[in-house]
């Protein structure tokens, strides 16, 4: 669904959430784990610093943000409390029931929600929300659902682009860099 610049804008000035898929959003999609304690295996993954500076200036411009995730993990839940993130779903392999729990929660309309993905599974929120975002790197058929693909991959600073646009859109990211310039 290639949209011209001014229907991007229509649709991102109406946000007012920011919902993503972790691993191959947030994350590259690789899994790591490394010897723990015990002998026991513990998963790790790589975040972009990028990124998190961009929920803390999301959060700042007034954006709710939350993670509906297939896996769980230790590592999302660590991150997610150190970003302040508002909404956490994880063990969603299925995330249409855990989104409008959100919805209900925060009280918001589909056209209200921009969700970002990578992948098929991410389809049946892609299709319903209001700003529709794929990453770069994401699964070949998604390009055709999304209203947005990003320039960066997911894990690389995809996250931060697609704040930047929303904030943008909403007249609100000259005001952010404001913040940094005094």
């Amino acid at each position: 669904m290639p949209l011209t610049t001014k229907q991007l804008y229509a649709r991102a000035r109406k946000i007012k959430l920011l919902l993503l898929d972790v691993d191959g959003v947030l994350t590259d999609g690789r899994f790591f784990f490394v010897p723990g304690a015990g002998g026991r295996l513990v998963e790790t993954k790589g975040f972009h610093s990028r990124d998190g500076l961009g929920f803390r200036i999301a959060h700042r411009s007034g954006l709710k943000t939350g993670f509906i995730t297939g896996r769980h993990s230790p590592v999302i839940e660590y991150r997610a409390k150190e970003l302040g993130i508002h909404y956490l779903k994880q063990n969603a392999r299925e995330k249409l029931e855990p989104y409008q729990e959100v919805l209900r929660e925060a009280r918001l309309e589909d056209e209200e929600v921009c969700y970002m993905g990578d992948d098929i599974v991410d389809l049946p929120l892609l299709t319903r929300v209001g700003l529709a975002v794929g990453v770069a790197d994401s699964h070949k058929a998604l390009p055709r659902y999304v209203h947005y693909l990003t320039k960066q991959p997911g894990g690389f600073g995809a996250v931060r682009e697609t704040i930047e646009l929303i904030l943008t859109a909403q007249g609100k990211w000259e005001e952010a860099l404001e913040h940094y310039l005094r």
